[in-house]
């Protein structure tokens, strides 16, 4: 294959229009490919752009002219103001693959780092699913980032095998996670639920980065997740961890000192085939995943997808880890604040916004500030009133109602 550096205005040379083209997105969304993407426009002709775009982090539309398209598993604000012109599709990450893989893209626009000493480019801090699929999509075209760390684990793409490349600096798309006494609390409370040696599976925000700087004198962790924020750094540093790669990751997001630290050789960097690979997940030693919510309901059905505002996400990852703890006989936690702006967060039965994400048989403990809820071999009753217990104390006596009526209503019929 002969590759070329491409300058400003080739991109329709080299792109064939129409098709689905995989982007990069998450921390390694490229300004540069976005533009080149816009002054392309009609161009590239039905062309639709995928990606795993976050909420709040990602916010390109990739607009190339009348007959372009976004197809999304998350719904970010900008692309849900696109209309008729971006298809959300919420599927859990198996099932993303599942669809690449049946709808070949045709070509990958993507952000890396310059080639390495045997002719490399990373993927850098976004590995997930362009490395599991470069190989298979017959156009590559890469934005080479100086500024892209070279990460440990997957060996990324040898710079032969681009299509074609542009290069610039840009920085990576950054996400501040800090903490406060309510994500401090809660992390309080999943510490001591964790075992030494135990593998982690995290997502990103102020929790998660509590839980794992609440880690740091356990000793013998491993992290098998398909993202970190800063607090995964702040744990490898620590000394908690295993010796050797024992931080497998997919995607990393926060702060420039996270990115900084990637190189660190703890981490792991391995495409989602193997980050939410069923078999692998089966086989991990004491796993543990923690993973938040919208609400929880009084039956411990978990909605993580929507609000009163609508569809804010897609179901992600949480269904794959929660069928892997299973099958690896882990530990199942969902962790969330009791309320948000006055309301509470653990609703009554059904009562949860947007479909459900994750059935009462995927989680076996639910945390708040106020304690944790630990439902594993309780029923129905119990249940309720283990969650009403670390409820929003506000909502306590209203849920408790709730509960009742619920269920003379079902003893009725």
């Amino acid at each position: 294959m002969t590759t070329r550096q491409l300058r400003p205005g080739d991109l329709p040379g080299v792109l064939p229009p129409g098709g689905l083209t995989l982007v990069s997105s998450s921390p390694a969304e490229s300004d540069l490919l976005i533009g080149e993407v816009e002054a392309a426009g009609a161009a590239l002709g039905n062309m639709a752009f995928s990606g795993v775009f976050v909420p709040g982090l990602n916010k390109a539309v990739w607009r190339a002219g009348p007959d372009s398209s976004v197809l999304t598993f998350f719904q970010t604000p900008e692309l849900r103001r696109e209309g008729a012109r971006s298809r959300f599709l919420p599927l859990c990450y198996q099932d993303i693959l599942a669809l690449y893989r049946r709808e070949r893209p045709a070509a990958a626009l993507f952000m890396c780092s310059p080639p390495d000493a045997e002719g490399n480019c990373s993927f850098g801090a976004e590995t997930g699913f362009i490395a599991a699929l470069w190989r298979d999509i017959p156009v590559r075209i890469a934005h080479i980032n100086p500024l892209m760390p070279h990460t440990p684990g997957d060996q990324g793409i040898p710079f032969a095998e681009l299509t074609g490349w542009f290069e610039g600096e840009q920085p990576l798309r950054t996400m501040a996670s800090g903490e406060d006494a309510t994500s401090l609390a809660i992390a309080s409370h999943i510490a001591p639920l964790i075992p030494d040696g135990s593998t982690l599976q995290t997502g990103l925000g102020k929790v998660p980065d509590a839980v794992l700087r609440a880690l740091k004198h356990h000793r013998g962790l491993r992290l098998h997740t398909g993202l970190i924020g800063d607090g995964a750094l702040e744990l490898v540093h620590s000394g908690a961890m295993a010796e050797g790669p024992s931080a497998l990751v997919g995607v990393a997001i926060g702060s420039p000192a996270l990115y900084a630290g990637l190189g660190d050789p703890h981490f792991q960097f391995r495409p989602v085939t193997v980050t939410h690979n069923p078999a692998t997940l089966a086989a991990l030693p004491s796993f543990v995943t923690i993973n938040s919510a919208m609400e929880v309901d009084l039956y411990g059905q978990v909605h993580a997808e929507a609000s009163s505002r609508g569809f804010l996400s897609g179901p992600g990852g949480g269904g794959d880890y929660a069928r892997g703890a299973r099958a690896a006989g882990g530990l199942r936690i969902i962790a969330l604040p009791s309320e948000a702006g006055g309301a509470g967060r653990i609703v009554p039965a059904g009562s949860g916004h947007g479909p459900v994400s994750l059935s009462r048989f995927d989680v076996d403990v639910v945390v708040t500030e106020h304690g944790a809820a630990d439902l594993r071999n309780l029923g129905h009753e119990a249940r309720a009133q283990a969650l009403i217990g670390i409820a929003a104390p506000h909502t306590r006596e209203t849920l408790a109602r709730h509960w009742r009526d619920a269920m003379r209503g079902l003893q009725e019929t």
